[in-house]
């Protein structure tokens, strides 16, 4: 047999231990924050029913979904966790406090072209509000600020929300006569940024039939731009035409107030008329979340109202809220931005025995500093010294403790400070631990003072 050259799928990620301990971290800032604003965490399958999956994705869902067959099963890899989170409410309505918030940070599948910033297998990290037969416009505005506010504190500053309304969309394409082909022409729209308006228009003409004259006010109304009052007073030119037209721009401009009422900086949010989303469930507010670090593939995450999907899937006709953020791009992000959030933590202490009699010693005093919550390793697999400093600095270890046989002696050693190669003692009795820490919290103080200075 011959021997197998190991290989990772295209667009499917494997990452080496530092940007993985990137993404822990930011995963752990992620939960952390959503939890804050009262999301409790759920997870749901990464396999469904083919049927539950395709029930309202549209567009381009049913040609990337993973599909597959078991037995006599229909079953699909989730291409996002909005559909799994209706289904589950559906399932446990009677079992859940309402407005249920919740969060979830899982893989999803889509078999799409890989590239840069565009994967097959990636984590979506999304939080969602679903009402009990109401929900407030204002939820609209919160969960956007919740996201700047994430973005903020993982250090990003580069970035722009881009907010619209659905029902603005779907009214203007009416007063065109066109509401059978609005889905259709808000996905192509929808590629705006990616193919240009010359291919947009084509498309328009062409795959969906649109008269050039149509397609032509189509383009107009989408390049409306300005700042948010100068596009809302513009939208103000269409009131009267169409009564679902006239709701939209009533919810466009509450969500507009309410995001700088949460706080959100005028500079990081803009009102877009491209901003469509592809899937069809969305009904009302839509937004994304845009940089311009990442090329082509710069939405990061983005999200919107999604109003009758939970009674699609046999559960009540309840409104909800939500979005999506993809972490691949997000880390992505962070890397071009050169956040500091990112820089490997280090290794609090290293031990370093010389020989198998120091061993039991430095796996106790291990021990005794992680139970005060830092981290600690020792060797293993009997190095020298040098090899093990070596070995200490891959790591990035803030301090070093060598023990020989004469530190066992004594009860005493030299732990040394790696930055500064300063060397201080430090017993190796019961007072070790908070001998430890009473040196580390020092180091971080002074470290403080010279930042500030």
């Amino acid at each position: 047999m011959a021997k197998m050259t190991p290989r990772t799928l295209s667009g499917f990620m494997e990452l080496l231990p530092g940007p993985q301990q990137q993404m822990e971290r930011i995963m752990e800032i992620l939960r952390r924050t959503y939890s804050l604003y009262g999301f409790t965490p759920l997870d749901t399958p990464v396999i469904e029913s083919s049927e539950v999956l395709l029930a309202k994705g549209g567009g381009e869902t049913e040609k990337q979904i993973y599909r597959f067959q078991k037995g006599d099963a229909d079953l699909a890899l989730r291409f996002d966790l909005t559909v799994p989170l209706a289904k589950y409410v559906a399932l446990h309505y009677n079992d859940l406090t309402f407005p249920f918030r919740r969060y979830q940070i899982g893989k999803v599948y889509r078999g799409e072209r890989a590239q840069r910033g565009r994967f097959r297998e990636f984590y979506q990290a999304d939080i969602d509000i679903i009402g009990d037969g109401r929900l407030s416009i204002i939820n609209e505005a919160e969960i956007p600020a919740i996201i700047y506010k994430t973005f903020s504190t993982l250090g990003l500053k580069r970035f722009q929300i881009r907010v619209n309304n659905r029902k603005i969309l779907n009214g203007f394409y009416a007063m065109l006569g066109l509401t059978e082909k609005s889905g259709d022409i808000m996905r192509t729209v929808d590629k705006l940024d990616k193919i240009g308006p010359e291919k947009v228009k084509a498309i328009l003409t062409g795959d969906l039939a649109v008269t050039p004259s149509d397609a032509d006010e189509i383009l107009k109304f989408i390049a409306i731009s300005g700042g948010n009052n100068a596009v809302l007073s513009a939208l103000e030119g269409y009131r009267g035409r169409n009564e679902i037209f006239d709701q939209g721009l009533e919810e466009l401009n509450t969500v507009v107030r309410y995001l700088a009422d949460f706080g959100v900086p005028a500079e990081n949010f803009a009102v877009d008329l491209t901003i469509a989303r592809g899937l069809d469930y969305y009904t009302k507010t839509v937004f994304e979340f845009v940089t311009t670090e990442i090329g082509a593939q710069g939405t990061v995450c983005g999200g919107g109202r999604y109003d009758g999907l939970i009674g699609q899937l046999g559960g009540a006709d309840t409104p909800a809220l939500g979005f999506a953020m993809g972490l691949e791009r997000l880390l992505l992000t962070m890397q071009q931005q050169g956040c500091n959030f990112l820089e490997t933590p280090p290794c609090d202490l290293y031990i370093a025995p010389m020989d198998a009699e120091a061993l039991p010693k430095a796996m106790q005093l291990a021990q005794a500093v992680r139970e005060s919550g830092y981290q600690a390793e020792y060797d293993l697999m009997h190095r020298g010294l040098k090899a093990q400093m070596k070995y200490a600095n891959k790591i990035h270890a803030t301090y070093v403790l060598v023990l020989g046989g004469n530190e066992l002696e004594q009860q005493s050693a030299k732990l040394k400070q790696m930055e500064t190669g300063e060397q201080i003692a430090i017993p190796l009795d019961d007072r070790f631990a908070e001998a430890f820490d009473n040196i580390a919290i020092s180091h971080m103080f002074q470290n403080t003072l010279q930042e500030e200075a």
